[in-house]
């Protein structure tokens, strides 16, 4: 299967930039493992939630078939960074008492990397996976970035940004599902920040590569008028779709 790379070119943005899962994840994810050797951080992208997970497994094993990314990921004695496609991870079989995806589910081939995860897992094993599609901050604000995103660089968009769009729930979950408890991503962000983040949507890189320019530039007058003070600092925040079971 082809790798579409759409982050490697703003791997360090990336690290940088994205926003922090709630404590409130790990607290369902400890709740419901059995074990706490081994987890398997799939699509890791800067390694956020496999240095989260290190304080609670004795071994995380993080992929992602980005080389960029892996070089720009935080760095942990317990972590195992390697880079590998989700369908093809090279990881040792019935090893891990959990697997999660967080923000990468989406670019996977489903069936395959459904039978890797059971291929490297225990039986009874937790496979967690989530996403989150566009953030709130202010009504103001607020418009001025879904007219970007559904106008400006709606085009550039990759075709699986649809299973966010549509909050994962037409994704395939081959697992004997729990239910999972309303969250909420949140961060402080002033206006910098936020364009911070914005230059790392994969739409962005595509609208500049193509057109040699940033539409991130004209978006800023518009912005900073709908945020008032630059320098204010605002409440984002982003509804997680999660999808929770227990491999069999």
């Amino acid at each position: 299967m082809e790798f579409k790379d759409h982050f490697s070119t703003q791997a360090a943005d990336y690290a940088k930039y994205r926003p922090d899962y709630p404590q409130e994840l790990y607290d369902f994810i400890l709740l419901n493992t059995s074990g706490s050797q081994a987890a398997w951080d799939c699509g890791t992208g800067n390694g956020q939630v496999a240095v989260v997970l290190s304080e609670y497994f004795e071994h995380v094993y993080a992929t992602d078939p980005s080389a960029k990314q892996i070089e720009n990921a935080m760095p942990a004695i317990n972590v195992d960074y390697s880079i590998a496609p989700a369908e093809a991870s090279g990881l040792p079989s019935g090893i891990m008492d959990l697997v999660t995806v967080g923000q990468a589910l989406h670019w996977f081939n489903f069936e395959q990397f459904y039978a890797e995860a059971k291929r490297v897992s225990k039986p009874g094993a937790l496979i967690l996976v989530w996403g989150y599609g566009l953030h709130t901050i202010h009504p103001a604000v607020d418009a001025v970035i879904t007219d970007f995103y559904h106008g400006t660089i709606g085009a550039y968009w990759p075709p699986e940004r649809k299973y966010l769009d549509n909050e994962y729930a037409d994704i395939p979950f081959p697992f004997t599902q729990i239910n999972v408890p309303p969250m909420t991503m949140e961060q402080h962000w002033n206006l910098e920040d936020l364009v911070g983040y914005l230059s790392t949507w994969s739409s962005v890189q595509a609208y500049i590569k193509q057109h040699k320019t940033n539409p991130l530039q004209a978006l800023w007058p518009k912005l900073s008028a709908a945020w008032g003070n630059n320098d204010e600092v605002r409440t984002v925040q982003w509804p997680l779709y999660v999808l929770a079971g227990f491999v069999q």
